[in-house]
């Protein structure tokens, strides 16, 4: 049907006729989500649309019928997904209009007490695709405090009157409301208590009962066996609150809590380690709901991790040193499973990645459980670390990633396994793998950073101990005898090709394609020019001939 015709109909005012013509729009419409045309033509559609809109607005601060106003609210929707007609729907005015609708008013016009939960859902879908298309209207949003009125409704999430489309796009407006407005989000997080108020929604959504203090379990279910699958809507907004969370707590791991902070965190972490302990219908959707699990565990302050290990050890449990290790080996799992994709390893890997190395770090058990699994007793001297399908293989490859921050993670997560000691580090990495960590925390001549770490016993296996005076440290593994390829020279001829390696270095420093560099006094690496390059080889081959001449007068 034709804009114009549209317009006209609506202009007369007749609800009737408003009604057929907007119900005949949006289902031609309906799944319209492209907006492209010719300059002139896309100039006087959009003027066309932005009056469509002023209408359909106009009659919704009128007394409709619901099929009516739900037809206004459809069409709002359609016309919203085109940035270039967001104009009517952006003002104060309008935001004010469609808060109303979704019944989320803070005291500004009359809610029914008995709203019609279509135009609810239809309200709120306008809403979220007007929030996220337009500044304007975030900045409106912001300003009639509807953050505000989606907390008094989260406040109702165990109140069935409300449907889950209802709750779904509740939570999909929090997420985006959070998402883009940093005053928004604090404003949820302090003023609103929005931990305490989101923690108790992800409980109601789940369905959980809590058998001790920060221990959670599925409600109706005795604990003795498999966990029932979570179904496909309290899946969804699990998700949602998750991702919300995650905007509300982005700093909180970055900064001290105090005790009352502390406990809700802890409350919230024993829900998350339920969280990554169920599973949903379908392997890609439990894996979406365990990577944003993953994400949120990753913001909390280190301290409250403990909860992951609080449950006790029930049968079928992965028992160690007397702590149950369920919820960790779920996350070693999870990120081995991501570590075997191999694609987009910053946005995917490091989240799991980073909980386990400040897990490990903070926590003497996990730390000790995961150096089992990933670092087991070295029996392979033959091939270098980075060759293999093993666990260890894989990161150790990972410590030569392009992305800086892949390798940095990698290596930074094996580090903490070997307590920070440089030569255990060594030992399962080589150096060659190792250098990068070594150099930027200042331990190219070994040592080892200061840490908190119990004493292990020793790990060494009867062929590492045999094979360890041949293993070669740079590449971590037994190299074959190679022939000397000096074997024969005199020492003038040896210093000539040792001076013509020192030139071409020089060259290729002057050309900027390298530069030479040297272990500090402070353990970093620092640039070497090239007189004490020229200078260091012609002490060593003084020092060479020194002894020489002296165990010939011997």
């Amino acid at each position: 049907m034709d804009l114009n015709a549209i317009i006209e109909k609506m202009e007369t005012g007749e609800q009737d006729a408003a009604l057929t013509a907007l119900q005949t729009y949006n289902k031609e419409k309906s799944q319209c989500f492209l907006f492209t045309a010719g300059e002139e033509e896309d100039r006087e559609d959009g003027h066309l649309k932005e009056r469509l809109g002023e209408l359909v607005l106009g009659f919704l601060e009128r007394d409709l019928q619901p099929s009516c106003q739900l037809a206004c609210l459809e069409t709002i929707r359609i016309l919203s997904r085109d940035k270039k007609s967001l104009a009517p729907f952006a003002t104060r005015h309008a935001m004010q209009i469609l808060i109303r609708h979704a019944g989320l008013g803070q005291g500004e016009g009359v809610t029914p007490e008995i709203p019609d939960l279509e135009v609810v859902v239809e309200a709120l879908k306008c809403l979220c695709n007007i929030v996220f298309n337009s500044d304007a209207a975030q900045e409106a949003g912001a300003e009639l405090q509807l953050i505000a009125g989606l907390a008094e409704r989260l406040k109702q999430c165990r109140e069935p009157q409300w449907s889950h489309e209802v709750r779904f796009f509740d939570l999909r407006l929090t997420f985006l409301l959070t998402a883009l407005r940093v005053d928004v989000r604090a404003q949820l997080a302090r003023e609103l208590r929005g931990v305490s108020l989101l923690s108790e929604a992800l409980d109601a959504t789940i369905g959980l009962c809590w058998p001790d203090m920060y221990e959670v379990a599925r409600a109706g279910f005795d604990g003795c066996s498999e966990l029932p699958l979570l179904g496909r809507q309290e899946t969804e907004r699990a998700m949602e609150i998750l991702k919300i969370l995650f905007n509300v707590t982005f700093d909180s791991n970055r900064r001290k809590v105090d005790e009352e902070e502390a406990a809700t965190y802890r409350h919230l972490g024993a829900i998350l380690r339920h969280c990554i302990m169920s599973t949903s219908e379908g392997e890609e959707r439990t894996e979406e709901m365990h990577s944003h699990t993953v994400n949120l565990l990753g913001n909390l302050p280190l301290p409250c991790l403990d909860v992951l290990l609080m449950p006790k050890v029930q049968q079928g449990s992965i028992e160690y040193m007397g702590v149950n290790m369920d919820a960790v080996m779920v996350l070693l799992e999870f990120m081995e499973k991501r570590l075997g994709r191999g694609n987009k390893l910053k946005e995917t890997l490091l989240p799991s990645l980073n909980l386990l190395t400040e897990s490990a770090r903070i926590h003497r058990e996990t730390r000790k459980f995961l150096r089992m699994r990933v670092l087991p007793p070295l029996r392979d001297v033959k091939n270098r670390p980075e060759v293999g399908n093993a666990l260890r293989n894989k990161i150790v490859r990972l410590m030569t990633h392009i992305d800086t921050d892949v390798k940095h993670c990698a290596a930074e997560f094996l580090f903490v396994l070997c307590k920070e000691s440089v030569s255990r580090f060594i030992k399962y990495t080589g150096y060659g793998n190792a250098a990068g960590l070594l150099a930027a925390r200042g331990l190219m001549r070994g040592g080892r950073d200061p840490g908190h770490y119990s004493e292990d016993e020793d790990s060494d296996t009867e062929e590492y101990r045999e094979a360890k005076p041949h293993i070669n440290p740079v590449t971590g593994r037994v190299e074959e005898e190679q022939p000397n390829p000096m074997e024969g020279m005199t020492e003038e001829q040896k210093e000539c090709e040792a001076m013509k390696l020192v030139n071409m270095f020089d060259k290729l420093s002057r050309e900027q394609v390298i530069q030479p560099m040297k272990i500090g006094a402070d353990g970093k690496m620092t640039s070497l020019e090239p007189q004490e390059l020229r200078f260091l080889a012609r002490q060593h081959f003084g020092e060479c001939n020194n002894s020489d001449s002296d165990s010939d007068t011997n």
